[in-house]
């Protein structure tokens, strides 16, 4: 980038990212006031979980005003029983654990400026040039010892002059989307010693525990003091600053623990990166990509790559650099032993933001559509751990509110409880979050072949799920199971709102598609795994008879799938969500080649969709439409709607925002738009998508490659079954090749548009097909 952070109110939004996992830190680049934004993934605020009141007298009430058509009655029964048990919870934000600041005198005024990062590091530079010296700044968090390292040098006349010092973060960051403005920190307290040791703790309000940092400062060939409780390092050519976080403590006892780490580590800024990049880049670099981008086009910075993609198409190279960042955003916010990512990342700056909580209805999913096939399954671990911490809660959750075994999980959720802290009847009444996690489990398994995590914690998640849903579902006049209440994130059927001008529709149904097309994969799943291993013999019988009572799908008079399976709701096309195609997409149920006719139904739902138009549109709904495009082998408009993505939603650091955030009509309307992580790893899952799917022993290669890919190369993919797939093509010699590496003697199906063949693999044998005028070779 050719300038610093300039978002107007909040820099933090522009900032240029590092992270291991669960410690980030966010350079803004200025020359002059340098601010680096520092996060913990477990310091919240100001959430607020009492106990749950048992409500679940209420449930057959609600469920007698869905039978008789009174769907509106029936909305806020279980709500307004919470509220008049006194139930009080929030959902509270993270807590910017604080600000590294950096002074640094201006004699002539900055020329030759650039803010860089680089991803297969994991380090963010910041270089200009003033009176004939030439300045750097470089940083990185280390995955292998969970410090934040930096080094500031200089090269010209001019000696190195900075002020280095460490503050509650930027207290103007304290902005609501609504309500009142949180509760800053107290306590705060800085020291600072001339043998170059920063001490900075603060108190969270929550818990009382101190949280803060502990920065080591060292020049070997300068000087230090000590200014305003900050290190002035003069003199000499560089200077090093390695900070040690800390959270949920106590100040004195973590200061000396932190200070006593800091003086074990090399004084080097090398020495320390080498064990850093040996974890991060491995990861980063597992999968590579190559689309046939210029180099001319990959060294255009992401400001010229984003005036390109305005004037109506991405640039290949920023569609490279956008898959890239995605895969290194994701390895930079989840590492296991951490939380999962959640809709603002790991490098959230404002003390209340917008949608900073895992949001199960899409968006969190989302977040992590890219870490199979992306060869990167380690990062999805956070979230079975998240959501295994919480089983409790769960399960209280579904016992509580609806009377029921097994477990309930709330769509939003934030650390450290699992209870609903979010009462709105859309969200109490949205029962398939834990379903849609339990397909992340079960795709963990497909991807790794790892028998151990399916019979440990895959299949034991899944049988909780289906638990819940013999206890939730009841049984229709026609025989099948009736879901009551219901919902379809977040849309309302079409004959459900109060008034043509009411923006908040009324979402409580009945028989969601959705509910049905969950609970049938996670039955299938676990009859499935369950007789792979031999296992849960009686309970698979009882999974076959209750996947015999889940209703068929259902198709409307336009020919499309119905949203609702139940006559008293008709459909709203008018919606940016798309749940009820979920067996085509996330799903692998429907393929056209499975079923043509069914699939058709799913392809003519996609396409009503359509009529919301641009001006409806979000950023992750744009990611989300690519996905589906490029599951139906549409790349040309799978790249059509990230080109809509790269000129709406796309910020100078190549951050996404929730919508448009330059009023130019692509998106809804709203202000300010805010930063939303789901959309960066959207765009990567569908490039993947674009050009790998599988499902088990079968794998299809290229399915959605845009005319504009003419040439260009995929490594180490990795398809269910855990096999690696590294895929080059030329089209224009007609040549495609696919290179493929098994872990496990399997055979596959491999495919390339209308073409098949059938292979035999061996383990850790490398085999090799091309694909030249239509007739494979091997």
């Amino acid at each position: 980038m050719k300038y610093p952070a300039a978002w107007f109110g909040a820099k933090w939004k522009d900032a240029l990212p590092s992270g291991n996992g669960v410690i980030g830190a966010a350079a803004y680049g200025a020359v002059h006031k340098e601010t680096v934004l520092l996060t913990h993934d477990d310091l919240w605020h100001e959430v607020v979980t009492n106990p749950l009141p048992d409500v679940s007298d209420k449930l057959p009430e609600t469920r007698r005003l869905l039978q008789e058509n009174k769907a509106f009655e029936a909305d806020t029964i279980l709500s307004q029983a919470l509220k008049d048990a006194g139930y009080q919870a929030d959902i509270g934000a993270p807590l910017p654990l604080g600000d590294m600041q950096i002074a640094m005198p201006v004699e002539k005024g900055f020329t030759n400026y650039r803010r860089t990062l680089d991803m297969e590091t994991g380090e963010v530079f910041v270089n200009w040039t003033d009176a004939k010296t030439n300045y750097q700044r470089k940083l990185f968090v280390s995955r292998a010892q969970d410090i934040v390292v930096m080094e500031i040098s200089c090269d010209g006349e001019k000696s190195l002059d900075a002020r280095i010092g460490l503050d509650l973060h930027d207290r103007s960051d304290t902005r609501l989307g609504d309500g009142n403005d949180p509760k800053l920190p107290g306590d705060l307290e800085v020291q600072a010693s001339k043998n170059g040791i920063i001490r900075y703790a603060a108190r969270n309000n929550d818990d009382q525990l101190d949280f803060g940092a502990v920065a080591k400062v060292i020049s070997k060939d300068g000087s230090l003091s000590v200014t305003d409780n900050s290190i002035q390092v003069t003199g000499g050519r560089k200077a090093l600053v390695v900070l040690k976080l800390f959270i949920k403590g106590e100040r004195k006892s973590d200061w000396k623990a932190a200070t006593a780490e800091l003086d074990s580590l090399a004084a080097d800024y090398d020495a320390l990166l080498a064990p850093h990049v040996a974890l991060h880049s491995e990861l980063f670099k597992r999968a590579q990509l190559d689309l046939g981008a210029s180099d001319a086009e990959r060294s255009l910075s992401n400001e010229e790559l984003l005036l390109d993609a305005y004037q109506g198409e991405v640039p290949t190279a920023m569609v490279e650099k956008m898959w890239a960042y995605g895969r290194y955003l994701l390895i930079s916010s989840s590492r296991e032993g951490g939380q999962p990512c959640p809709l603002q990342g790991k490098w959230c700056g404002s003390y209340r933001g917008y949608w900073t909580f895992n949001m199960a209805n899409e968006n969190l999913q989302m977040n992590y559509w890219q870490a199979m096939s992306g060869n990167l399954t380690e990062t999805a671990l956070p979230v079975f751990d998240y959501f295994e911490r919480h089983l409790d809660d769960a399960r209280e959750n579904a016992r509580k509110l609806y009377g029921c075994r097994g477990i309930l999980i709330s769509c939003i959720t934030t650390p450290p409880s699992g209870l609903f802290k979010d009462i709105q009847p859309h969200i109490l009444h949205w029962t398939g979050a834990a379903a849609w996690i339990g397909q992340h489990y079960y795709d963990y398994y497909l991807h790794t072949g790892d028998q151990q995590f399916l019979k440990e914690r895959a299949l034991p998640f899944l049988q909780e799920v289906a638990q819940f849903y013999e206890d939730f579902f009841t049984i229709g006049d026609d025989g099948y199971f009736l879901s009551a209440p219901s919902n379809s994130p977040e849309n309302n059927p079409g004959n459900h709102t109060r008034n043509a001008t009411e923006l908040l529709a009324m979402e409580t149904t009945m028989n969601a598609t959705m509910d049905f097309a969950l609970a049938k994969e996670v039955l299938t799943r676990l009859i499935e795994g369950s007789q792979l291993l031999g296992i849960n013999e009686q309970e698979v019988a009882n999974w076959k008879g209750m996947l015999a009572k889940i209703p068929p799908y259902q198709i409307n008079e336009d020919g499309a799938i119905k949203e609702w399976m139940h006559p008293f709701y008709t459909d709203n096309y008018h919606h940016r969500h798309q749940s009820h195609i979920y067996p085509v997409f996330p799903g692998i149920e429907v393929t056209r080649e499975n079923d043509p006719e069914l699939y058709k139904a799913f392809e003519i739902a996609i396409r009503k969709r359509l009529e919301i138009g641009i001006g409806s549109q979000t950023g992750w709904s744009l990611a989300h439409m690519a996905n589906v495009y490029a599951r139906m082998g549409e790349g040309d408009q799978a790249l059509d709607v990230l080109s809509l993505l790269a000129r709406s939603c796309v910020m100078g650091n190549f951050y996404t925002t929730h919508n448009d955030w330059r009023s130019s009509g692509i998106g809804v309307e709203f202000e300010p738009a805010p930063y939303q992580i789901d959309a960066n790893f959207g765009w990567t899952a569908a490039i993947q998508e674009m050009l790998l799917f599988s499902k088990p022993g079968q794998i299809s290669i290229l399915p959605a490659l845009p005319a504009e890919w003419n040439s260009g190369s995929v490594s180490k993919l990795l398809a269910r079954g855990g096999i690696e797939v590294s895929i080059s093509w030329n089209l224009e010699q007609g040549i495609i090749t696919a290179e493929l590496l098994s872990p496990t003697p399997q055979q596959i199906k491999l495919r390339f548009l209308d073409q098949s063949k059938t292979l035999d693999l061996e383990a850790g044998e490398s085999l090799t097909i091309q694909f030249k005028n239509k007739c494979p070779t091997q």
